[in-house]
């Protein structure tokens, strides 16, 4: 019997890194070309290692989108840190991202120095994110930056919002991949369980518009989908204090219909289903510093 695939078929896994909010998740649902990954202004949005499965006639490249490394101030970060550590010591290759509208920093330089930890058995390609923010003499100026960094495999600048060199990217990305058979079924977008992506829709529509102070302690569980001719989701969303309680309700509950009806598309558009939510906000003081309430927020 003939395999489906070709001899010269390429395919495995490729992480994002990178400081909070450099454009690793717009980038990963970029290539992908569907949306796998919440995506926000706020830095430290994505909390998992999201999976967004790329499907080419000569490859397959599974990305995982993961939390930007930054120095922890409670347990959670300092269990999102590991989660990006655990992804690049088993992935192909590695995306290092830095966005073209800032400097390379201090945070830049201590992820390459964590990142040279595996840099002998998994290569490593610079990503300059944004470059629809930034004139061409400063991406040409952050492209200096980047090569004097380290000695990367590659280094590409990209916008994922104009889609410039996106394919680029994914035909650098895919050359590092091993040769050998797709991972996925053709058409699997992500192996996120569908709870987890309807929490994640969720939180993303929480999110906007919110003080800095708040998407830090938004948290977001599906507590029961009862399916029939209209999907029932119940999903609880928890909050550390009572004023924040109140910021996400909001007069009236004027702000919570608003994050359910823009999740309800979200989750609808998925699914491919009519969707009924309800949502709820409760407190759980301190969840980002409690190990038992970690656990049952999962993570």
């Amino acid at each position: 019997m003939t395999q489906p695939w070709p001899d010269d078929f390429r395919s495995g896994f490729a992480c994002f890194v990178g400081r909070p909010n450099v454009g690793k998740s717009t980038l990963t649902n970029a290539l992908v070309g569907h949306k796998v990954a919440i995506t926000s202004s706020r830095p430290q949005t994505t909390r998992h290692a999201i999976r967004g499965i790329v499907h080419r006639a000569d490859g397959q490249l599974v990305l995982v989108d993961t939390p930007g490394l930054h120095k922890p101030r409670t347990l959670l970060g300092e269990r999102l840190n590991d989660v990006v550590r655990t992804t690049w010591a088993e992935v192909d290759v590695v995306g290092f991202c830095a966005p073209a509208d800032q400097a390379v920093g201090p945070g830049d330089r201590f992820i390459i120095s964590e990142l040279r930890k595996v840099a002998d058995r998994t290569p490593v390609v610079a990503v300059l994110t944004k470059t629809d923010l930034a004139r061409p003499e400063v991406i040409a100026e952050r492209l200096l930056e980047l090569q004097q960094l380290a000695d990367f495999a590659e280094i590409v600048p990209v916008s994922a919002v104009s889609g410039k060199q996106v394919d680029l990217l994914t035909d650098l990305l895919l050359a590092q991949m091993p040769p050998g058979p797709p991972l996925y079924p053709e058409g699997e977008l992500s192996d996120e369980p569908e709870t987890t992506m309807i929490a994640e829709f969720i939180r993303e529509a929480a999110l906007e518009g919110v003080r800095d102070e708040l998407p830090h302690s938004l948290a977001v569980v599906v507590e029961e989908m009862v399916e029939g001719k209209t999907l029932k989701i119940r999903a609880e969303i928890f909050v550390e204090r009572p004023s924040q309680k109140a910021i996400v309700i909001g007069r009236a509950g004027s702000r919570l219909k608003e994050v359910g009806t823009t999740s309800r598309r979200q989750i609808e558009n998925m699914l491919g289903t009519q969707v009924h939510l309800d949502l709820f906000v409760k407190v759980a003081k301190d969840w980002q510093r409690d190990p038992r309430q970690l656990r049952k927020l999962g993570f």
